[in-house]
C-alpha cells in the first residue's frame, strides 16, 4: 500500500520500450540526435509554441533553478508562496544556481497567493534604491505543494499583476499533467496564453524514468539557458535517453492518460475514506494529492499494517493516541485500484 509519493512507482512500460530502441547502435551526443529534435517539436506542437526554445534535464531542481536563473539577476526577489517546493524542498538550489536572488515569500495562507497579496508584495519592493532588492520573476505553481490547484483565471490574473510590474512568470510544472487533467484544458491554455514565460514540464512523477523539460515560449533566453545547463553539469551527452522519453511520454496524449488515471485514483481513495472515524480533509483534493488528519493511534496501526505514506505534520511517536496528524497520501497512475481498496478496508478495520 504505497501511497507515499508518485516519485516512488514504476515508470510507463511505452517509456521503456522507447528507451529499450533508443538503445541501439550510436548517435551524436549532447542533444544533436534525432530523438532530442522529435522530442522538441513534439512538445513544441503539445503546446501549439512553434517558436518556443526546449531543453531537457534530468531532475526538478535541476529544472526549477536552471530557469530562474536564467530569468534573474542576483540582486532581485523572486515571489513564492511560503510553501513554494523551491523554498521548502530544494536545499537553497535557487539561490544557489541564480547567485544570490533571494526568495520573497508572498501569502498568508501558504499554498496559493493571491492578485491582492502578489500586487502588494510587488509594490512594497523598493525600486531604484541600492539598498534593497529588485523585483524579479513571480514563481507560481501548477499543482501547490498541498495539493490545490489554481484556476485558469486565477493564473491569468496573477500574470496580470506581474507583467504590471514588468516581470516574468515561471511556473513549477512537477505535475503539470494532473493540474491540465484537473483543469481539463489545454496545455497552451494554462501557460503561454496567460502569460507563463517559462515552464518546468514535469515527467518524472507521471510515468518517466527521470526527465524534465525547461520550455521557455520566448527562445531570447535558450542560449543563455543552454550555458547555464551545461557549467551546472546538465547536460547529458547520452542526451537520447532523456529525449526518448519525453517522446514517448507525449506520445498520443500518454502523459495525460497517465494523469487523469492517478487523479481518479485519488478521488476513489479519499471518495472510501471520507467517512472514516477521525477522518478530517485539510482540504478537498484536486488532484492527485490528498492532505487530512487520522488520529495517531489509526497512523500507527496503518503502518503495522504495511501502508507507506508520510505524516506531514505531527510526531507519530507521541503519548496521545488520539492527537490528529496531518499524513499525505499520493497515487500515481500504476497503483492499482485493489492496493487501494485495500487501504480503504484496512483503515476502517484499525479506526
Amino acid at each position: 500500500m504505497y501511497l507515499a509519493s508518485d516519485n516512488i512507482g514504476p515508470a510507463l512500460p511505452e517509456v521503456m520500450e522507447a528507451l529499450t530502441a533508443a538503445n541501439q547502435g550510436h548517435a551524436k551526443p549532447y542533444g544533436n540526435d534525432p530523438w532530442t529534435e522529435r522530442a522538441s517539436a513534439a512538445l513544441r506542437a503539445l503546446f501549439e509554441a512553434p517558436e518556443a526554445s526546449v531543453h531537457l534535464v534530468a531532475t526538478g531542481t535541476a529544472a526549477n533553478c536552471l530557469a530562474l536563473a536564467t530569468m534573474s539577476q542576483p540582486w532581485q526577489a523572486i515571489t513564492c508562496t511560503p510553501l513554494a517546493h523551491i523554498r521548502e524542498d530544494e536545499c537553497h538550489a535557487p539561490e544557489f544556481f541564480t547567485g544570490g536572488a533571494r526568495l520573497n515569500p508572498v501569502g498568508q495562507a501558504g499554498d496559493k497567493m493571491t492578485v491582492l497579496e502578489l500586487d502588494a508584495a510587488l509594490s512594497g519592493l523598493p525600486q531604484g534604491v541600492v539598498h534593497g532588492s529588485q523585483r524579479g520573476p513571480v514563481a507560481l505553481t501548477s499543482v501547490t505543494e498541498r495539493g490545490q490547484v489554481y484556476t485558469l483565471d486565477e493564473l491569468g490574473a496573477l500574470c496580470d499583476v506581474a507583467k504590471a510590474h514588468g516581470l516574468k512568470v515561471h511556473l513549477d510544472g512537477a505535475r503539470f499533467a494532473n493540474a491540465v487533467a484537473a483543469l481539463d484544458c489545454s496545455p497552451a491554455q494554462m501557460t503561454h496564453e496567460l502569460g507563463v514565460d517559462a515552464l518546468s514540464f514535469g515527467a518524472t512523477k507521471n510515468g518517466c524514468l527521470g526527465v524534465e523539460a525547461v520550455i521557455f515560449f520566448d527562445p531570447s533566453d535558450a542560449w543563455e539557458l543552454e550555458l547555464r545547463r551545461k557549467r551546472a553539469g546538465h547536460l547529458f551527452s547520452k542526451h537520447r535517453y532523456l529525449a526518448a522519453q519525453i517522446e514517448a511520454y507525449v506520445k498520443d496524449g500518454l502523459w495525460l492518460d497517465a494523469a487523469r488515471r492517478a487523479n481518479a485514483k485519488a478521488a476513489r481513495l479519499v471518495a472510501g475514506l471520507r467517512d472514516l472515524p477521525g477522518f478530517t480533509l485539510a482540504a478537498d483534493p484536486q488532484a492527485n494529492m490528498i492532505f487530512a488528519t487520522l488520529p495517531r493511534a489509526t497512523h500507527k496501526r496503518l503502518f503495522d499494517a504495511g501502508a507507506y505514506y508520510y505524516i506531514w505534520e505531527g510526531e507519530l511517536e507521541g503519548k496521545d493516541p488520539d492527537e490528529p496528524l496531518l499524513m499525505r497520501l499520493v497515487c500515481d497512475w500504476s497503483i492499482p485500484e485493489a492496493e487501494i481498496d485495500r487501504f480503504i478496508e484496512t483503515a476502517r478495520n484499525v479506526a
